[in-house]
């Protein structure tokens, strides 16, 4: 089998491995999968964390192993965790964040003309929403509170420029 063609089956296959918390986005959606390196009999597969002490590395790790072992084509899977260039929000895609929408997640706001973020609500649009507390569920989410619908709601946090 060609390698364009191992690549591709990688790429499809890795779609099917959902983030253990979020089970409706693929960790390609979320831009987890830095690299895929294709040996004759080998696939490393380098995927960077959401963060650094993610305590779902382990489950994505053999998630990820079993579903490309199911291609029958490798004698050998290996995925490692990279930590260089760091994953941030934006490597999320545009279906990846209407998959969080869904999920009832905000995606990660991006900044307008004048340089401020704004998040819009999950479950009704409204953009009159606050931040209830920025430490949320994991690292990269913050808590929020939408006062047109008046319910409360995860979003994932924007990219920092402060580093």
């Amino acid at each position: 089998m060609e390698d364009s063609i191992k690549l591709e089956r990688v790429w499809e296959q890795l779609q099917s491995v959902k983030d253990p918390e979020i089970d409706s986005v693929s960790v390609v959606e979320l831009g987890m999968v830095e690299d895929i390196i294709l040996d004759e009999r080998k696939v490393t597969i380098k995927m960077l964390p959401t963060f650094m002490g993610c305590p779902a590395l382990e489950i994505i790790k053999k998630n990820v192993e079993k579903e490309i072992c199911n291609l029958a084509v490798f004698e050998q899977v290996e995925v490692v965790f990279i930590y260089e260039p760091p994953w941030t929000s934006d490597r999320i895609s545009s279906v990846g964040r209407e998959k969080l929408k869904e999920f009832g997640i905000a995606p990660p706001p991006e900044l307008d003309k004048n340089g401020e973020w704004h998040v819009d609500c999950p479950y009704c649009g409204s953009t009159y929403t606050t931040i209830d507390n920025i430490f949320g569920p994991t690292a990269c989410r913050s808590i929020l509170y939408c006062r047109g619908c008046k319910n409360p709601f995860e979003a994932m946090k924007p990219i920092s420029t402060m580093m």
